[in-house]
């Protein structure tokens, strides 16, 4: 099974953020433009917080706020949920599951190395699913 250090390591995509400061509408472009669903917040180089599209959902649109003028602060997810890159795939879903999230971020040694969303863990859990089957197949068929 596949870590997900090996996954990132794999893909090289690079972890889009911003700080705290920016605001609502600078995020929403920035993952409209990657293709994201959500960012990781740091200031001073230090993460401080995820933002994702429940969070916009939930904390701005719900509640009548202008994109423009809400700081991230404001309603970005402070307690944020990390893993390290050693974790197992499976464990990961795991945790999701369990946290009800839908994006980790990776952290080893206090550093952020990626983030990991729970589409990316469902497209693995598939691939090792189909490699499983086609082993069995051919130790069936051998």
């Amino acid at each position: 099974m596949l870590t997900v250090g090996q996954f990132i390591e794999q893909t090289k995509r690079p972890t889009w953020a911003l700080s705290s400061n920016n605001t609502v509408r600078q995020a929403l472009q920035l993952m409209a433009d990657k293709n994201i669903g959500a960012i990781v917040i740091k200031d001073q180089n230090k993460l401080t917080g995820i933002f994702s599209e429940r969070d916009y959902a939930r904390k701005v649109v719900l509640e009548g706020k202008n994109s423009a003028d809400t700081k991230l602060a404001e309603v970005m997810s402070k307690e944020v949920i990390t893993i390290s890159s050693h974790m197992q795939i499976d464990a990961c879903m795991q945790l999701m599951t369990d946290k009800r999230v839908r994006h980790l971020p990776v952290m080893d040694n206090g550093t952020s190395i990626g983030i990991i969303s729970i589409g990316d863990v469902v497209r693995l859990m598939i691939d090792e699913q189909k490699y499983l089957i086609e082993q069995l197949q051919k130790f069936i068929t051998s």
